[in-house]
């Protein structure tokens, strides 16, 4: 198992630092809401706003909470999912989608509860806090300083069921495509060795997949880790007050960025997992 959650947490670390800016847009844009007049009109004009006024480093503001959580997040999903898919695969070491399914939820929920929302907590109160006309946080521990002291450990733990939902379907959806398309082209042969490039187009389909999947869950927990977060009671109040105030169309904001970051982010980690787990396999000598 800690053999798994050292390859997860190198593939992540690397994964995170090439597509970090779409996710800051993306989470500028859902942030944006309808109800003020929107500050950015587009993906284009949030990049532009942002590099005049904060330089091109701006698109990389709340990188090193996301590069903190990113480490242990994949270490965890990794790591788990080979634990339980270990357990799960027959007599001749095939792990069927169902099960790949399976071993995803488990993988996305714990990473959910043990990373992934404080993390995401404080990375969207971050940017957001970006966005005030004075920003109070001077860097990542000072903001989680400041973020437990004001709210204590509540404070990032915003959004937990918005979390657990999104992150449990988000790997399952993931896993389960990967598993399919993988048993798909292996055949019958369960040693066929996969070309990087084949595992990138595996991954992109099965990030594609959880995007349409689960956009309206990371909507809705965005609004509920942001600084206007007290203005719903709960998950299910956040989705009926966006429904009812902003309609159906709100529940898709920020899908475009969105689904360029996940192809890329998915299809990266996959390969960079595969690759980390040879080169890992030849100086430990593990199976």
């Amino acid at each position: 198992m800690h053999f798994h959650l050292c390859q997860g947490g190198i593939a992540g670390g690397i994964e995170i630092c090439i597509t970090f800016p779409t996710e800051y847009v993306k989470t500028q844009l859902q942030l944006d809401e309808k109800a003020n007049p929107p500050k950015y009109r587009g993906i284009v004009d949030c990049v532009k706003q942002t590099v005049n006024g904060h330089g091109v480093r701006g698109l990389y503001r709340g990188l090193s909470s996301l590069l903190y959580g990113s480490i242990p997040k994949a270490a965890v999903r990794f790591g788990v999912f080979e634990f339980l898919s270990n357990k799960m695969r027959d007599e001749t070491g095939k792990l069927d989608s169902k099960r790949g399914f399976f071993c995803g939820l488990g993988a996305g929920v714990a990473e959910a509860v043990f990373v992934v929302c404080p993390m995401e907590t404080v990375k969207v109160k971050f940017i957001h806090d970006q966005t005030s006309a004075n920003p109070k946080y001077k860097g990542f521990f000072h903001g989680v300083r400041e973020i437990i002291r004001a709210e204590g450990l509540k404070g990032t733990y915003q959004g937990l069921t918005a979390t657990v939902l999104k992150q449990g379907s988000n790997q399952a959806i993931r896993f389960y495509v990967m598993t399919s398309l993988r048993n798909w082209y292996k055949g019958d042969d369960p040693n066929k060795t996969i070309n990087p490039l084949i595992t990138g187009l595996f991954g992109a389909v099965a990030g594609a997949a959880s995007v349409f999947g689960n956009t309206p869950l990371d909507v809705i927990k965005t609004r509920m880790q942001g600084l206007e977060a007290h203005k719903y009671k709960n998950t299910l109040d956040c989705a009926v007050k966006i429904m009812r105030h902003e309609g159906p169309m709100a529940f898709y904001k920020g899908t475009v960025p969105r689904l360029g970051r996940v192809c890329m982010d998915v299809a990266i980690v996959f390969i960079i997992y595969e690759e980390v787990v040879k080169v890992l396999n030849i100086v430990w000598k593990t199976d």
